[in-house]
């Protein structure tokens, strides 16, 4: 890892020398007041269409996981298998994990919901989501809000800095009592061991965390394990997805 970024592309360097800049009232009023709008326009969309969508579960991972690859056989295994057990799949509707998610509601003929998202690289939606069920937002925390609005359960596979952002945004929610406290498995022993090995001796060892935050997730390595820790943690309430 280098101790210095690097040269800076021209465009972000031109985004960085505006965020100094000073404006005046009125360029500030009128610019905040349009971006209060949008951000509106995206949480009236998302709420509007998935309010009855029924019991979900989201499926985070990585865009650029190819086709072969085990995760992304895994992700789709875990997302049919879902359906079979009554929930919805809620991806983030581009390709790699979130694709395979995707597809494999779609193979049960499960409730396929893509959570797209405006970027310049990697992402666009994938063919396996519903159509009245695709959103694509400009902002990503209004995204992550309906990520766990609408779950009922979380399923990481192995990402990038995006999967972690979803990941720990789920398990900050839960820690502080926001949402409830809904089931959250890591898919992929091997990948996720060396965040949990920091998680463990590392923040908790700086009491940043408590020993029971630990227990805020599970590992799993396979897909019906995945599931079943979901199918386990509703049937302790003697909840099934029809509720």
């Amino acid at each position: 890892m280098s101790e210095n970024n690097g040269p800076i592309d021209p465009k972000q360097e031109e985004r960085i020398r505006r965020a100094f800049k000073e404006r005046d009232w009125n360029e500030i009023k009128s610019a905040d007041s349009w971006a209060i709008f949008k951000v509106m326009s995206e949480f009236v969309e998302g709420f509007e269409k998935l309010a009855k969508i029924g019991p979900c579960v989201s499926v985070f991972g990585s865009a650029r996981t190819p086709r072969d690859h085990k995760y992304y056989k895994m992700a789709e295994e875990i997302a049919a298998k879902l359906v079979r057990h009554g929930y919805g799949v809620i991806t983030g509707g581009g390709p790699g994990i979130m694709e395979a998610g995707n597809k494999g509601a779609h193979s049960e003929n499960g409730k396929s919901v893509g959570l797209n998202i405006v970027l310049p690289f990697e992402q666009f939606n994938n063919v396996y989501i519903d159509p009245d069920k695709l959103i694509t937002f400009n902002y990503f925390f209004v995204r992550k809000v309906m990520f766990t609005k609408y779950a009922q359960g979380f399923i990481a596979l192995p990402g990038g800095y995006g999967t972690l952002d979803e990941l720990f945004e789920a398990l900050t929610l839960i820690q502080t009592n926001k949402i409830g406290r809904f089931p959250i498995v890591l898919v992929g022993k091997e990948y996720w061991a060396g965040l949990v090995d920091w998680l463990k001796e590392t923040m908790l060892a700086e009491r940043n965390i408590n020993v029971e935050d630990l227990d805020l997730f599970s590992i799993v390595d396979n897909p019906t394990d995945a599931v079943k820790v979901i199918d386990d943690f509703y049937s302790k309430y003697l909840l099934s997805p029809n509720y």
